[in-house]
């Protein structure tokens, strides 16, 4: 006889035994998988908005949406019900045939581009994926050096990797695929140097998050343009983290009235379901790659563009863009007061901000705020990151700064942990 859940979540409880501790999770969780990332700091059993729950039941406000991925929060009533509607009518069904969620998707973020005529989107599952993609349409051209900068966090895949500037991220896997240049953040001097017809492309994050969440100085990006366009290298804008609202806009580069060739997307797409996207905008960048030459299984699946229809549909709705600016220019004015001594300053756009300290104490003040209930990222030694969903009230948000002060001094006076800072 066929199992008869009586739901769908008295189903998932079932399968995971929902009622061990985190102790229990933890000791599990060590013994069955790899340890590429580390000891995680809790295990999180539920979410709702922009709090989530651990296996003990302590509550936390989410500051890191699963490092600017939750765009909506947890368990958005309507990322659920397209999901749920989605699978239950069509699942997966390979790149052999196409659904309409895909077709649909794809006219979106066009639109939402503003691409010009000729402009095509393939779908991928990552950031990683996306920016891999990006890299073969570059080695297409025909031409041998690709540019990327310092500081620069593109992915871990390989070719992701070689765009990817932390030695301790590359080392390990040398010889990586070749013909990567790096050059020093926002030097336009250095950048016109280092431009010739052999280079494929330039690629480069609106703002860097790895680096501290750092964006690229003013006029960067538009001087980048020009000297691209000179030479006819492809201008190729990671926004896997800084696009789908993230910074206030759709897509950051947007500001600056700059159209690249190719904008890679992943992240916030979803809402938190898997799904990455690579857009070539005009027609020399979509005629690069033909029939045979990339593919993925799951990309363009239907529950995954169903989800990111759901995602621009409740962003759109719900006018998150201006709350993402507004909510983000009131942390940005709190955290220096109610941070101080040890804040120095808040740098990024919107919902995407790195808190600067005076001294390396990032990992204290992460470790601090979650034992108060907030979770952040120590994206640097002296940087602690902010990407929370873009539905974080200003409510929420002052109960983060209230509880501030007392987190600066907790950081002030414990000992560093352990792990170093770092990506997934």
């Amino acid at each position: 006889m066929s199992e008869q859940p009586t739901s769908a979540a008295a189903s998932a409880d079932a399968l995971v035994s929902a009622d061990a501790s985190s102790a229990q999770w933890l000791e599990r969780y060590a013994a069955a998988l790899l340890p590429t990332y580390g000891t995680p700091q809790r295990v999180l059993v539920r979410g709702e908005g922009a709090y989530v729950w651990d296996a003990d039941g302590r509550r936390y406000l989410d500051l890191l949406g699963g490092i600017a991925t939750n765009a909506l929060g947890h368990a958005h009533p309507t990322l659920v019900g397209a999901v749920t509607a989605q699978l239950s009518t069509l699942g997966h069904v390979s790149n052999f045939f196409a659904s309409a969620p895909q077709v649909a998707l794809a006219e979106r973020l066009l639109g939402l581009l503003e691409a010009p005529r000729g402009s095509r989107v393939f779908f991928a599952n990552s950031g990683a994926e996306a920016n891999e993609g990006a890299f073969k349409i570059a080695r297409r051209t025909g031409r041998p050096r690709i540019l990327a900068l310092e500081g620069a966090f593109h992915g871990r895949t390989l070719g992701a990797l070689a765009l990817t500037h932390k030695a301790a991220y590359r080392e390990p896997f040398e010889p990586l695929p070749g013909g990567v240049e790096h050059l020093p953040f926002g030097d336009l001097a250095a950048l016109e140097a280092a431009l010739d017809d052999q280079v494929a492309a330039l690629v480069l994050e609106p703002v860097q998050g790895e680096a501290g969440v750092r964006p690229l100085p003013e006029g960067y990006l538009v001087e980048a343009r020009r000297l691209t366009e000179r030479v006819g290298a492809l201008l190729v804008v990671d926004e896997v983290q800084t696009g789908m609202g993230r910074t206030g806009a759709w897509f950051a580069h947007t500001r600056h009235g700059v159209v690249p060739d190719v904008v890679t997307l992943a992240k916030g797409l979803g809402g938190g379901i898997p799904v990455g996207a690579v857009v070539t905008l005009g027609e020399r960048a979509s005629g690069l790659l033909t029939a045979g030459q990339h593919g993925t299984t799951f990309g363009g699946n239907p529950v995954a563009a169903a989800a990111a229809l759901a995602t621009i549909h409740v962003i759109e709705r719900d006018g998150l863009l201006p709350r993402v600016q507004q909510v983000g220019r009131r942390i940005a004015a709190g955290a220096v007061a109610a941070g101080a001594p040890l804040v120095a300053g808040v740098r990024g756009e919107g919902l995407l901000l790195g808190v600067h300290l005076h001294e390396p104490r990032a990992a204290q003040v992460a470790s601090a705020a979650l034992e108060a209930g907030f979770i952040v990222n120590a994206v640097a030694p002296d940087t602690v990151r902010l990407a929370p969903p873009l539905i974080l009230t200003p409510e929420q948000a002052d109960s983060f700064l209230a509880a501030l002060p007392a987190i600066v001094a907790a950081a002030c006076t414990d000992d560093p942990p352990a792990d170093d800072p770092q990506e997934p």
